[in-house]
């Protein structure tokens, strides 16, 4: 899997000369403590989180940040359930536990952001880490809870 980061690495650095340093975790050891261990790393006042698989394309990283700038947010979250998103090469199995985790959640907890599950987002650096600070969960539910607690703290979310 190392030279999917590696990809990733070479086409964000070609499309945007963008320099990314890999590194690298004994173990695979949760998503959260992976944020966190690239926060250490991180310089600048925000940061794309994105999977390495390329599952999400670099070049809508352009489109964050003019979001970004445009509305002043905290958060920009890419979704795949509103304007231009969606989903590629995904089986109807994980379209349905997406869509299902998704709609459960807006039952719920009304998050007023229409994809919770998503892994694709910019979020400014401080806001970030108290974020992080405040998540108690494991695993990709994480992802829900990084949502939920910015609406809590009242950040600004934007989607693209």
């Amino acid at each position: 899997m190392f030279y999917k980061h590696i990809i990733t690495s070479l086409l964000l650095y070609s499309m945007f000369r963008l320099l990314l340093v890999l590194r690298p975790r004994a173990r695979k050891l949760g998503l959260g403590t992976a944020y966190i261990h690239g926060m250490q790393h991180a310089t600048g006042n925000f940061v794309v989180i994105m999977d390495a698989d390329l599952s999400h394309h670099p070049k809508f990283i352009l489109e964050f940040i003019k979001e970004q700038k445009e509305g002043n947010y905290d958060v920009v979250s890419g979704t795949r359930y509103r304007g231009n998103g969606g989903v590629y090469g995904w089986d109807l199995r994980r379209k349905l536990i997406s869509r299902g985790a998704n709609f459960i959640t807006q039952v719920l907890l009304r998050p007023g952001a229409s994809d919770l599950t998503g892994s694709f987002r910019l979020y400014r650096k401080d806001v970030l880490q108290k974020l992080v600070e405040k998540c108690v969960s494991k695993g990709y539910v994480f992802q829900m809870e990084m949502i939920i607690r910015a609406r809590q703290l009242n950040y600004s979310i934007g989607e693209e």
